[in-house]
């Protein structure tokens, strides 16, 4: 039998392959670095588009939030402009009311009778007067009671006052000013159940 040397032949068979073995690991560790290049600049791409929505949505969020605050400043504005027609109405409507409150106040004095003081706190006034003779407070105490601007008259004092007649007396006394418009509002306010 012959003699063949095989150990030459295998030697170059293994060099080759280990070429080829070197240079598909070439390629592939090229091919993963470009497939890991273009990932990495994939994400970065979406991250920057992500930033620029969020910054988009941002500024947004800022003009909502001025208008927002706009709109609460204009109601508050709103609100107080309100109150102010509020109470500039409630004077005129109120402003009359003191010639009323006179003019009710004569109606109710009878003859024989003369104010001398007259003192409003709040809701209630404070009369001070003389008077012929007890039926004359009386009188008045009464009318005043029936008066749509007066409630619930009380005589708080009265004194002797021989010098303007012999039963002439000085009175005090507390009224409660009432006012028609309370009436009228109880009204609407009935009328409205």
């Amino acid at each position: 039998m012959a003699k063949i040397n095989l150990l030459p032949w295998r030697r170059e068979y293994r060099e080759q392959k280990q070429k080829e073995f070197q240079q598909v690991a070439l390629l592939v560790v090229i091919a993963a670095g470009i497939s890991v290049f273009l990932w990495m600049k994939t994400v970065d791409a979406q991250i920057s588009n992500q930033s620029e929505r969020n910054q988009i949505l941002q500024t947004e969020i800022t003009k909502l939030n001025k208008q927002v605050q706009e709109i609460k400043n204009l109601k508050k504005r709103r609100q107080e402009l309100i109150d102010r027609m509020r109470v500039i109405q409630e004077l005129q409507g109120n402003r009359p009311l003191a010639v009323r409150y006179f003019d009710e106040m004569v109606r109710a004095t009878p003859e024989g009778l003369w104010l001398t003081g007259l003192k409003r706190s709040g809701n209630t006034m404070q009369i001070a007067g003389i008077a012929e003779s007890n039926n004359r407070v009386s009188s008045f105490m009464r009318n005043l009671d029936q008066s749509e601007w007066f409630e619930s008259p009380n005589l708080t004092g009265v004194t002797a006052k021989p010098e303007f007649g012999e039963q002439a007396s000085a009175f005090q006394m507390t009224v409660n000013v009432s006012g028609r418009k309370k009436k009228e509002d109880q009204d609407l306010a009935d009328a409205g159940k």
